[in-house]
């Protein structure tokens, strides 16, 4: 039908049609390099309050051994993080939250629990839910942690 009469109106919508499908596959491609960027922080200033509660401090090497990543790694993450004011730090000591990254880490936590709790909820193994949940905090959005919140307070009466 191309070249007839009236077709143009539907050639307009359909590039209409594309370009808002572009626009909306675009913007999910963002938040996740958004959730990617934010991911190690999260995990890290979660991990510090974990090993701050469980033994009073955190240190470089027990955030390596608990990551998985040499100590380097570890050093130059709380270096972006202090830059970030998420910890501070001094070289041989303890590694501290700010407020701002306890409360990163406060919320970081809430999120892993809520997915957590929401995956058990469906019938997963709570050891398969604790592994899953670390990877999908990251990325799901307010919208949906509310609803998994909703479930869970329905289901849980």
């Amino acid at each position: 039908m191309h070249g007839a009469p009236g077709s143009t109106a539907t050639q307009t919508e359909m590039t209409d049609d594309t370009a808002e499908q572009a626009r909306l596959q675009a913007e999910r491609f963002q938040r996740v390099r958004a959730a990617h960027q934010t991911e190690v922080a999260e995990d890290y200033v979660e991990l510090i309050a974990d090993l701050i509660a469980e033994t009073g401090e955190a240190r470089v090497v027990d955030l390596a051994g608990r990551l998985g990543v040499s100590n380097a790694t570890v050093n130059n993450t709380i270096q972006r993080l202090q830059r970030d004011g998420l910890v501070v730090s001094k070289p041989y000591r303890s590694i501290f939250l700010t407020d701002e990254g306890q409360e990163l880490a406060e919320a970081s936590r809430e999120r892993h629990e809520t997915v957590r709790d929401f995956l058990i909820a469906l019938g997963v193994a709570p050891e398969t839910a604790e592994a899953d949940s670390e990877g999908i905090e990251h990325h799901v959005s307010e919208e949906t942690l509310s609803a998994f919140r909703r479930f869970l307070d329905t289901t849980q009466r």
